[in-house]
């Protein structure tokens, strides 16, 4: 089989090739990260989840490198843009896949609340605000539930035997279930665009996240202004201005 680019970034390039998917890190991307993605990969794939088996962990033109096996399939993102009046219906199976996923504890993966907390302190707002949020963070119940981080559409494939696998889990870490959904919330709302009905997909998911989960709407809520410190980190100029309203919005207790 030829190479086939899928993602070329100056800090990745992802190519499939031989039935493989490679994943090759830039020059400076650091040996610790590789191997800590590769092993969210293998401890997920532990469990009864439809995921990617791990190949290895290489290098590649002395540039580390992490390989995982080919799923062929069609993404729910490319289902949705192909066939939008049956949104509703795939988002109800993407509420579903998240749920299942919910249901497995990922006791070998880093915990959430230990990122958010890094994150919010590198975040650059100011003294008092981080004090707030962390404050809110170490009031949060503490689970050990399986989180994706990026659980989108675009990150599930489904095979031509119509089975669900969840791809992508350089993200995934062990926590709170409301703060994965808060996390595909925020990136509903930033990345509207890239989905069909952007005016409103954002708040369909949160309700029916709510609904399927019996989970109060007002407790995902505490979680947004959490993962938008977060995701301020990431230094997009452009999603600036909406993440400190998020972060802002909210009455601290």
């Amino acid at each position: 089989m030829s190479r086939t680019i899928i993602v070329e970034r100056p800090n990745k390039t992802i190519y499939l090739e031989d039935g493989k998917v490679y994943k090759v890190m830039g020059p400076e991307y650091p040996a610790s990260d590789v191997f800590n993605e590769a092993l969210n990969l293998a401890a997920v794939g532990e469990t009864s989840l439809n995921v990617p088996k791990i190949v290895g962990v290489n290098k590649i033109d002395g540039k580390w490198a992490l390989v995982w096996e080919y799923i062929e399939g069609t993404t729910l993102l490319d289902l949705m843009k192909r066939e939008p009046d049956r949104l509703d219906e795939f988002l109800d199976r993407f509420v579903t896949i998240q749920l299942e996923m919910h249901r497995h504890s990922a006791t070998r993966l880093p915990v959430l609340t230990d990122k958010l907390h890094r994150k919010i302190r590198a975040a650059g707002l100011d003294a008092t605000t981080r004090y707030e949020l962390h404050t809110r963070l170490d009031s949060m119940p503490r689970h050990s539930k399986l989180c994706h981080g990026d659980f989108t559409p675009s990150n599930i494939v489904i095979t031509k035997n119509d089975e669900a696998c969840v791809i992508d889990w350089s993200h995934a870490s062990q926590g709170n279930a409301s703060a994965d959904a808060a996390q595909t919330w925020l990136i509903f709302t930033l990345y509207r665009n890239r989905f069909p009905a952007p005016a409103d997909i954002a708040d369909k998911y949160l309700a029916l996240f709510c609904k399927k989960s019996d989970t109060a709407r007002q407790y995902v809520e505490k979680w947004i202004s959490l993962v938008s410190a977060s995701q301020l980190v990431k230094g997009n100029p452009e999603e600036r201005e909406f993440l400190l309203r998020q972060v802002n919005v909210v009455e601290y207790e």
